[in-house]
């Protein structure tokens, strides 16, 4: 459970600096006028998401499909709490079903057994 909590929390971490990466363009000047410097930051998190990879699928005793779904789940939930906090984008309430299957995709790799 350990591994899987530290993947997890290393999956919120990428997938946020992801989310920056893609709509920061859509907040600021800098990052819209420089593409190709913002795309350099793909390195980071890139490597950031390997290693979240490593630890779920240690996690999960060496299983890929459950580390993915936890990374789509975890992608899911930053996607939703940053287009709220930085772009104001209500959640609706076809919104608010996708990230309850989410949450629950996650939870049933981790907890089903």
């Amino acid at each position: 459970m350990h591994n899987i909590l530290i993947g997890f929390i290393l999956f919120i971490v990428g997938q946020a600096m992801i989310w920056f990466q893609t709509n920061s363009q859509f907040i600021w000047k800098w990052p819209k006028d420089n593409p190709m410097l913002i795309a350099l930051c793909g390195i980071p998190i890139s490597y950031i998401l390997i290693i979240a990879t490593k630890y779920v699928v240690q996690g999960f005793d060496g299983l890929l499909w459950p580390g993915r779904l936890v990374g789509f789940g975890a992608g899911m939930i930053v996607m939703a709490i940053c287009t709220y906090v930085m772009m104001g984008e209500g959640i609706t309430t076809k919104t608010l079903v996708s990230l309850i299957l989410a949450v629950t995709l996650v939870l049933i790799q981790i907890f089903w057994k």
